[in-house]
């Protein structure tokens, strides 16, 4: 996960040590908007191979909702 937190940080310009499980997608320090949104699909298949909806990753409240999706969609 370690790269996808990497990607995380820099789709939403901010140092890498504040990305984790528990950070949250709509907070007042960044934009959980389309631009991040189609940032974060693009990553998510760099990283896993994985290409997963638009409108599921916009309305994730935390990276771990992501992980989630990114787990559900491992398992086929």
């Amino acid at each position: 996960m370690s790269n996808f937190y990497d990607g995380m940080a820099e789709i939403f310009e901010i140092e890498n040590s504040k990305i984790s499980s528990d950070f949250e997608l709509h907070s007042a320090d960044i934009a959980w908007d389309s631009l991040a949104v189609v940032s974060t699909i693009a990553l998510i298949d760099d990283c896993f191979d994985l290409m997963l909806e638009g409108k599921a990753l916009a309305a994730c409240e935390k990276i771990s909702d992501i992980e989630k999706l990114i787990e559900t969609a491992k398992k086929g």
